[in-house]
């Protein structure tokens, strides 16, 4: 390793790093990262349920020839669907393992589903169905014989609003984002299907997310993202945390830099942090192509690279014969892998890897049906808790029968000829003529069928005697002046590759107000994967209602209509800030470019530490347009009697030397405050309603979300909700003593409906 005290230094050591591969330590103002490289890899050691899994792979490995070891750590192509393929040692009568993409639904082959993507699911605020999706999700991919599914996605994490992959994962606040990847790790491998939980880590943007080359030919690495200690840990390590403290089998490590090494060879954050600090039991994997060093990301702690290695195969046995590369660290890479397989039995759950992944679904193959008629009611619900109400002027929702309903929009209907197309000034890509029911690049999925607004509208007429007008070509469609209400369907698209050219389009905002010009009765529904600002039209008088539909899966149509009717009431909040204008952002709006003497090593300084999103907003006093967390309903909720008691147990000291667990230290999860609050429905209609808790942390954010509570409760009834907070969320992380650790002094305790509305107050101390 080396230890740089200048930027030329820096440069120089850089091009060193690229062709030995190893650890890039800064000492530098520029640049966070003063720690030193952590060695060896440490060896799975079978911690929490994993010990039988261990001691049966330890078994497994112990019979391999070298040969056969060094085939297991790399991905290899066959002829199947899958993303990425281990091969089989069928001696050992071990068949194998399919790998494939993603965290949304089974990417590629027919007779699958296409779920409601994460920013959808994050929407809903629910764990229950986190877990339930999780689990219907596990049940797709292993009928279609897949061992892996590449998912969740926890980072991106939001930080940059504009980035083309936020839509995947479930909010920019990680204690949601941590919780409802829990739920959804232990749903999927419930099914015996390993959760991947990915891009680990600091990778938020993909604008130049992958080496590239200059104009005059010469290497731009990927980004660095150069985050502090404090800051991985409070705001990009939680969810990573939660996941592998659910007991997720595999981890995939990001194409970006972290701190100037790359991700996938960086063995301060595999070995040090997340191999030994978090107890993860399972094996690292590489993105498609993430692989940059050889022996050094071996012994960083890189296990399976994919979707093959040039680096490693026959390198591993000379790295082991010449002393570079110990033959325990090659068993543990193997054990890890072996141990997921054992740790859900994949023997009897996935005996056929592969044989619902058709390279070609379009030519005769054998049928592998992976839906069955149990997972629908979570499909569909999935779809409607992730819509989001924001304007609801005078009950204008529900509708109530109406005579002549207009519809316009490129988003309402579907003529398969989907396409992107950039509008305007480009400050956004729609797409055109497809309602948006899923994102772009590998987390897209495969709708088994599209259910458009229009298709569900049309049946709603059918049944209610209502005529329809449409014109969903037109960006000044004619209006009829007999109209009840004007639908307006937009999107706001977005895709791994490339990130967001902005919040907003000028062809869609213009629709939107010519239609309103014209229709006293004008509702916005905005299918959109990301963040969207609404701030060119939302005062308009005549736009009387919008809903951010967010990307609901493939029944875009059917849940929605069901809301716009009543007979579902909408109980999605905000998984982020909108802001009233793109600027208000800061920093984090656009993604960091190559620049300056740093022109072929990007830099993406995380300056704003754990200020992201509404802790940005409330530190910096920027009043939103919608604050994170809100939702409207078609019902009212009041609060009240907030109690906050502490445990009995010794709640000051931090228990140490304990035994590590999947997760880390596991009195990081005890209870130590127990806060309760009654909510009660004071409007006409049955709801859900999200409480909210937030905590003031002395050393902290003014406020960070500490807890939330999903209830149905019906008109004039009350429910008791109660949140209980661990040591971990109480806790801020310390950089001299590398633990979290409990702070002195007054805690403030907020509860409500939002972030912008926290009714009840309370102090908490220590």
């Amino acid at each position: 390793m080396w230890v740089f005290g200048s930027k030329a230094a820096f440069l120089l050591g850089v091009a060193c790093v690229n062709a030995v591969a190893q650890d890039v330590i800064i000492n530098d103002s520029y640049f966070y990262g003063d720690s030193p490289p952590v060695y060896p890899s440490p060896n799975v050691t079978g911690a929490g349920d994993w010990d039988q899994a261990y001691q049966k792979a330890k078994e497994f490995v112990s019979k391999l020839t070298q040969e056969e070891k060094v085939n297991l750590t790399a991905g290899v192509s066959v002829n199947n669907g899958c993303s990425g393929n281990i091969q089989p040692i069928t001696r050992l009568n071990f068949p194998g393992m399919c790998v494939t993409d993603a965290g949304n639904g089974v990417r590629g082959p027919d007779f699958v589903n296409s779920w409601a993507s994460g920013i959808h699911i994050g929407a809903s605020w629910n764990r229950e169905l986190a877990l339930q999706r999780g689990k219907y999700l596990g049940t797709e991919f292993r009928a279609k014989g897949v061992n892996a599914m590449l998912g969740p996605v926890v980072g991106p994490s939001g930080r940059m609003v504009t980035s083309g992959r936020n839509w995947e994962g479930f909010s920019s606040d990680p204690y949601l984002t941590g919780a409802l990847a829990f739920q959804t790790v232990r749903g999927v491998q419930s099914e015996g299907v390993v959760a991947c939980t990915k891009h680990y880590i600091g990778n938020e943007q993909e604008t130049n997310r992958n080496p590239g080359h200059d104009v005059d030919g010469y290497t731009v690495e990927s980004v660095s993202s150069n985050i502090d200690d404090k800051t991985l840990h409070e705001q990009y390590l939680w969810p990573f945390q939660d996941a592998v403290h659910a007991g997720a089998g595999s981890i995939m490590c990001s194409y970006n830099r972290v701190n100037n090494s790359y991700g996938c060879q960086n063995s301060k954050l595999l070995n040090g942090i997340l191999k030994t600090e978090l107890g993860f039991q399972g094996y690292v994997m590489t993105d498609w192509g993430a692989q940059h060093g050889g022996i050094a990301a071996a012994n960083a702690g890189l296990d399976v690279v994919m979707p093959n290695s040039k680096l490693w195969g026959p390198n591993l046995p000379k790295a082991i014969a010449n002393g570079t590369m110990e033959l325990s660290r090659l068993d543990d890479m193997i054990t890890r892998l072996m141990a997921s397989w054992y740790y859900l039995d994949q023997a009897s759950t996935i005996p056929s890897p592969g044989i619902g992944m058709p390279k070609d679904s379009s030519a005769p193959h054998q049928i592998v049906n992976a839906r069955t008629s149990s997972e629908n009611d979570i499909l569909w619900k999935a779809a409607v808790e992730g819509h989001v109400l924001v304007k609801n002027v005078n009950h204008t929702l529900p509708l109530k029968t109406p005579r002549l309903l207009s519809i316009f929009g490129y988003d309402a209907s579907g003529d398969g000829q989907a396409r992107e197309q950039s509008f305007g000034n480009a400050s956004q890509v729609a797409f055109l003529n497809e309602t948006l029911y899923v994102g772009g690049g590998s987390g897209a999925n495969s709708p088994a069928y599209l259910d458009t607004p229009y298709a569900a509208l049309q049946r709603q007429a059918y049944k209610d005697g209502t005529s329809l007008h449409w014109d969903f070509y037109s960006q000044s469609p004619a209006i009829n002046a007999n109209s009840d209400a004007c639908l307006v369907f937009i999107n706001s698209f977005a895709t791994e590759g490339w990130d967001r050219p902005g919040l907003y389009d000028d062809y869609s905002d213009t629709l939107i107000t010519n239609v309103a010009n014209n229709c006293r009765n004008t509702i916005v529904v905005i299918h959109n994967a990301g963040i969207r600002l609404v701030n060119n039209w939302v005062d308009h008088a005549n736009v009387t209602a919008v809903i951010f539909a967010h990307v609901p899966g493939q029944d875009t149509g059917g849940p929605l209509v069901d809301i716009l009717y009543g007979r579902e009431n909408p109980s999605g909040k905000l998984p982020y800030t909108v802001a009233k204008n793109q600027s208000d952002y800061g920093s984090v709006l656009w993604p960091s470019l190559p620049e300056g003497e740093f022109a072929r090593f990007p830099q993406s300084n995380f300056t704003e530490g754990v200020y992201v999103d509404y802790k940005y907003f409330d530190k910096h006093s920027i009043t939103p347009q919608y604050p994170f967390g809100y939702g409207l309903s078609y019902t009212t909720f009041e609060y009240s009697d907030l109690r906050v008691s502490k445990s009995k147990s010794r709640y000051s000291a931090y228990p140490e030397h304990a035994t590590i667990i999947p997760g880390g230290n596991p009195h990081l999860f005890d209870n130590l405050v127990t806060v309760s609050v009654t909510v009660k429905n004071t409007g006409g209609a049955s709801g859900q309603e999200v409480a909210q808790l937030y905590l003031g942390v002395p050393k902290g954010p003014v406020r960070q979300l500490r807890g939330f509570e999903k209830v149905s409760i019906e008109p004039g009834q009350s429910k008791s909700v109660q949140f209980s907070l661990t040591r971990r969320d109480l806790s801020v992380w310390d950089t001299t003593a590398q633990q979290w650790l409990l702070q002195k002094g007054a805690y403030k305790v907020f509860v409500g409906g939002s972030s912008g509305d926290l009714a009840l107050t309370s102090k908490l101390n220590f």
